[in-house]
């Protein structure tokens, strides 16, 4: 197997002419395939189990560590009250970490199952499903956003603008439970959003149980939405949809912070990829519609519409200023009465844009601009003992003109429309995140929603892996954050990089021999077979190995299935 390929759809099956008949795009040429081995693509049972079982842990483990309820009215004074402090709270805290450890393993080993082409689409599907099941209904992951979603809905609700105060305006069970950090903080979301949240308190008020499980669920319809849209976008961006869908839903980014969260990123990544895909279908103003809603969701999703603009008028007569005209004015006419009619039901005003500026508030060193400015100050504070947000504010304000430089220029290079257009949104979105004044770990996902569907390399896909692990581990399971706990830092990088380097190098610490069943112990317990191989054939003679094969493609069959196993 070639050590670079290219995750890309093979001559005979052009990305334009649509999925393969089970959903997936062809595997490459450089890799090996079920097609190409008389095989179709299985289903990773023991995969699904591992990463199954790694989520139930985190659910069990989340009811003591995770961004659990100040006073939760099913444990407190209950035999297991135990389990929120001292010891009990650290062995939570064990069983969320391990929970997790098992859920990255089975995401790595399906991911070389996609890789070497032995699992298609519907294995990741199961298996995302399988993992996201058991989280529905725990306590907040790795945050404890829910409950700022629940308090802004029960301050509109109440009279409040959202706008304009935060949650300590209104003592109540679920004001006391958002975190000390955006208590006074107005909510920076759109008039959508806030008609969601509005809408769960309605109906489950002080229930912040109920409230967490009824917002998890709702945003999950992003999720639905990102599994329907991502066959279309591999279709016209030319990737492949078992590692579209491997990389982004069923990816630790997705599993643990999107959904075991929740966050409303979820909703607003899955409009977007829905309607960018109806615009890439000509169905232009369903298109600008559901990305309107988008950005009422959210208001990052607005940084594609002007893109949508530019597929529009490549499709129009004209001139190219007069199908720029035609197109803009169309898209207008759709966007403007879409968020007005939103905003007007969600009984807000125009408040959300002012209070954009408030997650500025956050300083930390993942937003690029704003690093540079912490390490430039503690270099300067060596000598002299200075404020550290002079620093940090004038970074801040060279990369927002760098971030406008770069949303210009690929505005500009997208004008001939197409899938084109939609990469360089991806392009953007990305900037967006990493060049913003603040970033939250789960903000690269509104760029990877639509890069997913593109072509990816193999140390790309290495690279990805690492990065979605780690941006997971630097928030603690409660949802303070780690990213100025150095030490346990290199512990999160050192599990990242083992992680990502096991994508194509299974068992780099070879402890498999440690472990692993000779064949006749393999053979007498399991009856001959893998669950991970062909459910018919015997592990020793995996396909491509039986009569007229060589050794060498035997070699070449054994290393894809030991990929999975």
């Amino acid at each position: 197997m070639p050590s670079n390929p290219v995750t890309r759809p093979t001559p005979a099956a052009p990305a334009d002419q649509g999925p393969a008949a089970d959903g997936a795009t062809q595997p490459p040429a450089s890799e090996p395939s079920a097609e190409s081995t008389n095989r179709r693509p299985s289903v990773p049972r023991k995969t699904i189990a591992l990463g199954a079982i790694g989520s139930v842990l985190l659910a069990l483990g989340a009811i003591g560590a995770a961004g659990v309820l100040v006073r939760d009215p099913v444990l407190a004074g209950s035999p297991f009250s135990w389990i929120r402090y001292g010891h009990g709270r650290d062995l939570a805290t064990a069983v969320v970490y391990a929970g997790f450890l098992l859920v990255v393993w089975a995401w790595v080993r399906l991911g070389r199952g996609v890789l070497a082409g032995l699992v298609g689409s519907r294995g990741v599907l199961m298996a995302t499903a399988a993992w996201i099941a058991p989280l529905l209904i725990a306590p907040p992951l790795f945050t404890r956003d829910p409950y700022s979603y629940l308090a802004q809905g029960a301050l509109a609700l109440e009279g409040f603008d959202p706008y304009t105060v935060g949650p300590e305006v209104m003592p109540s069970p679920i004001t006391d439970n958002v975190h000390y950090f955006w208590q006074n903080t107005p909510a920076p979301y759109g008039p959508l959003f806030i008609l969601i949240s509005k809408s769960i308190y309605l109906l489950t008020g002080h229930g912040l149980i109920t409230g967490v499980i009824l917002m998890r669920l709702v945003l999950l319809v992003g999720l639905v939405l990102l599994c329907w849209a991502l066959p279309g976008l591999v279709r016209h961006l030319g990737g492949r949809l078992p590692v579209a869908l491997w990389l982004l839903a069923a990816s630790p980014m997705t599993v643990v912070h999107l959904v075991g969260g929740p966050h409303n990123d979820l909703l607003m990544i899955g409009l977007l990829a829905a309607g960018s895909l109806l615009a890439l279908e000509r169905r232009h103003a369903a298109g600008i519609g559901l990305v309107s809603l988008a950005m009422a969701v959210k208001a990052t999703a607005g940084v594609a519409l002007p893109f949508l603009v530019w597929v529009w008028a490549a499709r129009l007569p004209g001139s190219p200023r007069a199908r720029f005209g035609k197109a803009l004015a169309a898209s207008l006419a759709v966007f403007v009465p879409v968020f007005t009619l939103v905003t007007l039901l969600a009984g807000v005003n125009l408040g959300w844009v002012p209070a954009l500026q408030a997650p500025s508030a956050i300083v930390n060193w993942l937003s690029l601009p704003t690093g540079v400015g912490e390490v430039i100050h503690g270099l300067v504070n060596i000598v002299v003992d200075v404020d550290k947000m002079p620093f940090v504010t004038v970074t801040r304000g060279l990369g927002l003109v760098l971030l406008v430089v770069i949303a210009v220029k690929q505005w500009w290079r997208a004008r001939d429309g197409g899938p084109d257009a939609i990469r360089r949104a991806a392009i953007v979105l990305f900037a967006v995140a990493v060049l913003s004044p603040a970033i939250l770990p789960w903000y690269l996902t509104w760029s990877l929603v639509l890069a997913a569907a593109l072509p990816w390399r193999r140390p790309a896909l290495v690279a990805m892996v690492g990065a979605s692990v780690w941006l997971v581990l630097v928030a603690y399971p409660s949802g303070e954050s780690g990213l100025y706990d150095w030490l346990y830092l290199l512990g999160a990088a050192g599990v990242s990089v083992l992680a990502a380097v096991s994508l194509v190098r299974p068992d780099p610490l070879r402890l498999g021999p440690v472990f692993r069943r000779t064949p006749s112990q393999r053979t007498g317990q399991d009856g001959g077979q893998d669950p991970d191989q062909d459910g018919g054939q015997d592990p020793g003679e995996g396909p491509g190995t039986g009569p007229g094969k060589g050794p060498g493609q035997k070699a070449s069959q054994k290393a894809s299935q030991k990929a999975i196993a």
